[in-house]
């Protein structure tokens, strides 16, 4: 058994054949053309974008061996050579994602439109693509015309204060070729245009270190203007001003709220004018009383202003607003994923609880809010209140919120049916109660809210409590990633604390595309990181960095760019955060002292809510921390010296690969026996050792003898939120899948099912959240953590069989690695890779084992096949064909790999019991 180098080691040990068998002669065609992962995106800031597309075509062995792009300021353009503004060339290739723009310097508000085509391995060229564009955001702060501008005369408070109402009219006297604005504030805002709201998006600008950038957002709002023109905006507390931590803390990045906007129009003349934000607009306070996004929203309809954002309004009884001196060099562009409502879920049933209550059960834990019909008197107050779970007498449960009120009080006017939302606040529920109103199911919609991640991972299996757990993992997600990667979106935390998604990372990069979510996120991680390299735990750190620097949470900074990396072939991102992951690397060092022990007076969170028990047995379930962080100084700095061979920097890629092993020595001196037992004698010490290639060669089977026979000991897992991510791929890579699936399958406490048979449609925070008797964990306690299920990697890994070659990341080539045990008669992982659709299904009927795979134009695939029964293996194309003549090579472990290029096959032989 060869020493671990990664988290993907078992696949470097294995030898691939590649073949070659006749191609169809197949039309090849180019879509999907994105720009910085963005289709067609407008008000990007990146100097230099980077264009990615797909190869489409229905024959075997497929490859890209040539690309053309070229770039014109019009569709019209592209087609006369003299009018390009870059065009690459023929360039010999075969890389079709990422590529960088490599024309003139881009001017600010510029569109380009874009088209590629390529040629095959026969040298055969495909027709253009349909031309895709993008446009540029504002490049130079000079160009900034606007001015912040706040509410003049607003009192300072302690507690929450109305949202404010800003307006401008202005005239349009030519024809409006295009239009442009460009918006964002201190707070979050709404921009409408004569009553109308821009965009479709939520809580922007979005969550950044705002002392330190803060984003805009980009519309095309050439169609929503007339002659007479108004524009309005409404500014809440947001995270700017609002309530933000457990602490009561209020007003972190600023007491005063400002909204910043400028809108450009472009006449079909060629003349131009900007409307900017200044001291001419008005402002106002309206029916938007309190909105916090802990405690939610109070909102009095008889206060609402009937054409506040529409021309022709009488604002007299407005007030002035004043100019803010706050910095404009701080603006950049919203390059992210945009917060957007996704899903719009009723509810299944309405319940009575035994204390009364009228309570509505939409059936799936969400995040977002509640969109109300009702019909009253003035002055009528409708409560809604939000909570995850009913308690074990069937009540409305909620003391795990702690502090967070998540309360929407809606004041009616009288006036009718009234139909409200809440506007700059979110809830973590899947249970409503309502009070002050008796309405019906089919009033009530429970609006889910999320960043708008495209789905790209779906993975099933011939169990059903497997596939909600799959469920439980995709939902965890999408509520927990709105704008930042929260740890829990209901209580008074809702922050993005770095160890949870740290672990979480590479399961994201399979359930949805998190590309630009954490190229956004990470570029706060290093802005707030201090000077000393030191990692807050919580980014964007509204914690002034208290208990900072702690293993498994600070090395967010260099595992989760390198999770981008090989989910998505990005290098720019390893470059632009390279100074970041250097800084971590070094501040450990400097921690660990000259032993390369880091063990130096430092606090860390160890392994998270482990499991425990009262039981003398489990008092070796407590993983040493100081063991812990060394490893995790190990693995990072493992990593980084890779990161840094990717880039080319040879010297530090030697001094970094020194500095691990010097770790490594450290290591095996001080916590590894030499009969290979680790002092820590825990599943955690053992995942994390064995994971990281800590343990000498010579002793890795002895190590491995140790984990399982503890795995097997205890039955199930006794491991928190560092050990647990890594449980069973550290068992199924010493050859113990059998233990993996043991784990797995349980569904008594503790473990990942015992929560579906509890009825949980999210991941749980702590294994005991709910207890079997129905008690609840009071407090720290959260019915939608994603920590634990980190087990997705596993599950697409192993159980589905679709991994990533670390040495050809992005899927460039795929490791197909299926492993069916557990009982499992057949499962399905499927993938939407920047390449194309990668899909992994097998089944086991009748002592025959079958598998299907499909593989993207322009990428390979290493196909390891499980308990094959002999060299008796039939592989056939999409058309049915069998293929003849591969060569198929058994391997020491009792696989057997081949290399196989693009298309769908049908691979099926006898498998051993």
């Amino acid at each position: 058994m060869k020493s671990f180098q990664n988290r993907f080691p078992l696949y470097l040990l294995l030898i691939t054949v590649c073949f070659s068998f006749s191609t169809f002669s197949q039309k090849i065609e180019v879509n999907k053309l994105v720009t910085e992962y963005h289709t067609n995106p407008i008000g990007i800031d990146v100097e230099r974008p980077r264009f990615s597309w797909q190869l489409v075509s229905k024959g075997n062995n497929v490859m890209q061996t040539a690309y053309e792009i070229r770039v014109a300021a019009s569709e019209k353009d592209l087609k006369n050579k003299e009018s390009l503004v870059w065009s690459s060339g023929k360039v010999s290739s075969s890389q079709s994602i990422n590529v960088p723009y490599k024309g003139r310097v881009l001017q600010s508000s510029e569109r380009m439109y874009w088209q590629v085509r390529v040629w095959n391995q026969d040298n055969k060229v495909s027709a253009w693509s349909t031309p895709a564009f993008w446009e540029m955001g504002i490049l130079k702060k000079e160009l900034w015309q606007s001015d912040w501008i706040t509410m003049k005369g607003e009192k300072k408070s302690n507690t929450s204060l109305p949202s404010q109402y800003y307006r401008k009219e202005f005239s349009v006297s030519k024809k409006v070729s295009s239009a442009r604005v460009y918006v964002t504030s201190l707070g979050l805002y709404n921009l409408f245009i004569n009553g109308k709201k821009v965009g479709n998006q939520e809580f922007t600008p979005g969550f950044t270190s705002y002392k330190k950038r803060i984003q805009y957002q980009t519309y095309d709002v050439t169609s929503m203007l007339q002659k007479n023109n108004a524009i309005g905006a409404i500014v809440g507390d947001g995270w700017y001003r609002g309530y933000l931590g457990w602490d009561g803390l209020r007003s972190y990045y600023g007491d005063t709220l400002a909204l910043f906007a400028q809108l450009k129009i472009t006449y079909t003349d060629g003349t131009s004018e900007i409307i900017t934000t200044n001291n001419s607009w008005k402002s106002s306070y309206g029916p938007i009383q309190k909105s916090d996004i802990y405690n939610g929203e109070t909102y009095d309809a008889r206060l609402e202003m009937a054409g506040w954002s529409h021309p022709n309004f009488d604002e007299t009884k407005w007030k002035d607003t004043k100019v803010l001196n706050h910095s404009k060099d701080i603006l950049v562009a919203s390059n992210g994923l945009p917060v957007k409502i996704t899903q719009k879920i009723k509810p299944i049933k309405t319940i009575k609880t035994p204390k009364g209550e009228l309570v509505f059960d939409l059936g799936q834990n969400i995040v977002g809010w509640a969109n109300i019909k009702v019909q009253g008197k003035k002055g009528d107050t409708v409560t809604l209140k939000f909570a995850e779970v009913l308690d074990k007498e069937g009540n409305f449960f909620t003391k795990n919120l702690r502090a967070a009120e998540a309360t929407d009080r809606f004041i009616l006017k009288g006036n009718g049916i009234e139909v409200f939302q809440p506007h700059f606040t979110f809830h973590g529920f899947r249970f409503i109660k309502v009070e002050g109103a008796t309405p019906v199911a089919d009033d009530i919609t429970g609006m889910v809210i999320h960043s708008d991640m495209k789905e790209t991972g779906t993975f099933t299996t011939s169990d059903p409590l497997i596939n909600q757990l799959q469920n439980n993992i995709q939902w965890g997600q999408r509520d927990n990633f709105l704008d930042i990667p929260t740890d829990c979106p209901q209580r008074d935390e809702r922050v993005g604390w770095t160890g949870d998604t740290q672990v979480f990372s590479m399961t994201a990069g399979f359930n949805f595309d998190v590309a630009s979510f954490y190229t956004k996120w990470l570029k706060d991680l290093a802005l707030d990181q201090q000077p000393n390299g030191e990692v807050p735990n919580i980014i964007p750190d509204m914690w002034n960095n208290k208990l900072g620097g702690t293993t498994g949470w600070g090395d967010a900074a260099v595992i989760v760019p390198w999770t981008v990396y090989q989910t998505y072939g990005d290098t720019r991102i390893l470059e632009q955060q390279y100074a970041s992951m250097k800084a971590w690397i070094d501040y450990m060092k400097k921690n660990a002292g000259d032993d390369y022990l880091w063990n130096q007076n430092r606090w860390h969170w160890g392994d998270w809510l482990a499991y425990h028990s009262d039981k003398p047995d489990y008092a070796g379930s407590v993983t040493e921390k100081d063991l812990i962080a060394t490893a995790y100084f190990k693995y990072s700095t493992t990593l980084f010296a890779q990161i840094a061979e990717v880039l080319g920097k040879k010297e530090d890629a030697k001094k970094y690969k020194n500095l691990a092993e010097k770790v490594k020595e450290a290591f095996v001196h001080e916590y590894i026996t030499p009969n290979g037992r680790l002092m820590s004698h825990t599943q955690t010490a053992y995942a994390l050792a064995l994971s990281f290639d800590l343990v000498p060669e010579h002793l890795i089977q002895k190590s491995a003898n140790y984990f399982a026979a503890d795995v097997k000991k205890f039955g199930h897992l006794t491991t928190g939120f560092l050990g647990t991510p890594l449980l069973c791929s550290t068992l199924s890579k010493i050859g113990r899948d059998d233990l993996a699936f043991m784990l797995l399958n349980r569904k008594e406490y503790p473990s990942w099912l015992y929560p579906v048979t509890q009825g949980a449609t999210t991941i749980w925070e702590r294994w005991d959240t709910q207890k079997p008797d129905g008690t609840i964990i009071d407090g720290m306690n959260s019915f939608n953590h994603y920590a634990y299920g980190a087990i997705g990697e596993w599950m697409y890994n192993y159980i589905g069989g679709i991994s990533i070659d670390a040495k050809n990341p992005g899927y460039k080539n795929i490791i197909f690695n299926p492993h069916p045990g557990g009982g499992l008669t057949h499962a399905k992982a499927e993938l939407k890779s920047l390449y194309g659709e990668i899909k992994s299904s097998w089944k086991i009927d009748k002592g025959k084992f079958i598998y299907n795979i499909s593989i993207p134009a322009n990428t390979t695939g290493t196909v390891i096949l499980p308990k094959v029964n002999s060299q008796k293996v039939n592989i056939q194309n999409q058309k049915g064909k069998t293929i003849k003549g591969v060569k198929l090579i058994n391997q020491k472990n009792g696989n057997t790999s081949v290399g196989l290029g693009s298309g769908t096959y049908v691979l099926s032989y006898s498998i051993k019991n």
